[in-house]
């Protein structure tokens, strides 16, 4: 049986920057590559271009880093490449998928919004992003799988039920940080590497659980904040 919705959660960064740009009222267009393709995408959509993190080298320029879209102005489009969660949105979306971007600070809404969305046979599913290893391989990455608990937590409390076994899983390991995030973010392997790296900002971001009442949802290939219309 195929999905209702597909719930992609990429903690550190995708979905938390994704969750702020939302926010501010920003239309997103996930883009798997990082090159010259983004570049031309960027300009035939009339929209602002993500460089990477260590590229920003003026104020007002965004990055994946979600610290770049605070008290930004003027960027109404916003192309934002990233090798996890983006490339999973704009592969899921291809397939035809109904997305919601997920992250720590929209769960619970975006939980809320989905079950008035959907009936009672239909199925959400839950997308975990992952990270890469230096040689591009994928791992697992406990974050998005707390950001998954948290939104799997959240439906259930709207409603829903009948969650997998491994749902009730991730539940279980974001009930386990649910009281300290920020401290758990810190301590996890992606959240050390942004701090080595120079970006505690990221991680702090990414800490904001339940700040964000925006539902950023795919259409026509953009995120967009949902509607119930």
């Amino acid at each position: 049986m195929g999905a209702a919705f597909v719930a992609v959660v990429d903690v550190l960064s995708f979905t938390t920057t994704l969750s702020v740009a939302v926010d501010l009222g920003i239309s997103v267009l996930p883009y798997r590559w990082r090159d010259g393709s983004a570049a031309r995408v960027a300009a035939e959509q009339d929209a602002v271009l993500a460089v990477g993190r260590r590229e920003v080298v003026a104020p007002g320029q965004v990055s994946l880093s979600p610290a770049t879209l605070r008290g930004v102005s003027g960027v109404e489009r916003l192309v934002l490449p990233s090798p996890n969660g983006a490339t999973v949105a704009a592969g899921l979306a291809e397939g035809g998928a109904r997305l919601v971007g997920v992250s720590l600070r929209n769960a619970e809404a975006a939980a809320r919004w989905v079950a008035r969305q959907v009936g009672a046979d239909d199925v959400v599913a839950v997308v975990a992003a992952g990270e890469r290893w230096p040689d591009r391989s994928l791992r697992p990455a406990v974050e998005d799988l707390w950001g998954a608990g948290a939104f799997i937590s959240a439906l259930v409390g709207a409603g829903l039920r009948g969650h997998s076994i491994e749902a009730g899983a991730a539940v279980c390991a974001y009930e386990s940080v649910a009281g300290s995030v920020p401290t758990a973010l810190g301590d996890c392997a992606s959240g050390r590497e942004l701090i080595a790296h120079g970006f505690p900002e990221d991680v702090a971001s990414a800490s904001e659980v339940g700040s964000a009442s925006a539902v950023p949802v795919l259409s026509d290939g953009w995120f967009v904040a949902a509607s119930d219309g």
